[in-house]
């Protein structure tokens, strides 16, 4: 048992909070045993978003912030082994907690002659309090091996989405609306490479207006932005952002798609209702995701959603609009929620570290080979 069981902790690019999932991963096939979430405070949000950006102190602020992720992380498997004791099961049962961290940095192309043309990402956490607070083995850091064997260390997921969604015989493409929108294009055959990358922003723009304009962190089910008209001037001013056409491998976050984006970008439709920039923002994450999909992974049959932007129903309704002969469904009809996906993938990763084994598809992010990913602090 105790080689099978992993905890996955996820605090994405929303910055909303943090869930945490506990995985049997004896067998084919994932299994759930337990999910639990914590919301984040809106000044700790609000610290977190800030330190997306050069700020004053940030490296003591970073430090601290590390330390609360780290604390707000406990709590979260401290709900889950309370559930696990249901099953006469308790933390000398699980194997490891994958913790991913909060990113507020992702440069994976900010080369230095130094480092030999690597770039960095990074991720706030305490990995070494956390398995202290927990009595666990800890797997974090993941991203920085690919990325110091050239990769872009992002999307790490595909290679879980392969594991859980794949169907042979049939192409299948798994998109994820977090803070930022991952594709991953999951090929029905096995001889044929797993792709994946950022599609550009998921939530991130859209959370910021809706929380800027109403006071509200997101907007609950898309209503606001349905009530709007997309404004197609301002529509191609957003997607005239030379991200979308660069080639793949790509990834990308906050260091791009931010709130000084949105604002350049903005000049001149000051005057535009906020509901109709809100209904313009969502239509940039359709279109934007649409077209990667139709570029990458046309001859998928089925769309799977997954992550908080799967609760946006008029994002869907875009959605299927734009990929009329693709049927778009989240992933709870695979029986994995939408808000437990990105969980898995990180308790997985954390299994593969610890049974010695890869994590990483370079296929997806570039990187020179396949590599066992993350760094590990013992119970």
């Amino acid at each position: 048992m105790k080689k099978a069981l992993c905890i996955g902790l996820m605090s994405g690019t929303s910055l909303d909070g943090v869930d945490g999932v506990l995985l049997d991963l004896a067998g084919p096939g994932v299994h759930v045993l337990a999910q639990a979430s914590l919301p984040f405070e809106p000044t700790f949000r609000a610290e977190l978003l800030s330190l997306n950006i050069a700020s004053y102190n940030e490296l003591h602020r970073a430090a601290l912030a590390g330390n609360r992720i780290a604390a707000a992380y406990a709590q979260v498997v401290h709900q889950l082994i309370q559930q696990a004791q249901n099953l006469d099961l308790n933390a000398t049962d699980v194997l490891a907690i994958g913790a991913h961290g909060q990113t507020v940095r992702h440069q994976p192309q900010r080369w230095s002659e130094a480092a030999m043309g690597a770039g960095y990402t990074l991720q706030l956490n305490n990995p070494a309090l956390l398995a202290e607070l927990t009595g666990i083995t800890v797997v974090a850091d993941f991203r920085s091996r690919d990325v110091a064997a050239g990769g872009q260390g992002a999307p790490l997921v595909p290679a879980f989405h392969q594991q859980v969604f794949s169907q042979p015989g049939v192409t299948v493409a798994v998109l994820n609306l977090g803070g930022i929108a991952n594709l991953s294009v999951l090929p029905g055959q096995a001889s044929d490479p797993v792709l994946g990358f950022d599609c550009g922003p998921g939530n991130a723009l859209m959370d910021a207006w809706c929380l800027q304009q109403t006071g509200q962190p997101f907007d609950q089910g898309g209503a606001w932005a349905a009530s709007g008209q997309c404004l197609p001037d301002l529509l191609a001013r957003l997607l005239d952002e030379p991200y979308f056409s660069q080639p793949l491998p790509k990834s990308t976050g906050r260091d791009l798609f931010n709130s000084d984006w949105l604002q350049d970008k903005l000049q001149g439709f000051t005057n535009a209702p906020a509901q109709d920039v809100q209904a313009t923002l969502t239509e940039l994450t359709a279109s934007a995701c649409a077209d990667c999909i139709s570029s990458y992974a046309k001859e998928s049959k089925r769309l799977i959603v997954c992550g908080g932007g799967a609760f946006n129903h008029h994002l869907l309704q875009r959605l299927q609009a734009h990929l009329a002969g693709i049927p778009v469904s989240t992933s709870d009809q695979d029986g994995l929620p939408p808000l437990e996906v990105e969980a898995a993938a990180f308790a997985w990763l954390a299994y593969q570290t610890m049974h010695h084994k890869p994590g990483n598809l370079p296929s997806v992010t570039g990187a020179a080979g396949r590599r066992i990913l993350g760094a590990i602090y013992p119970a």
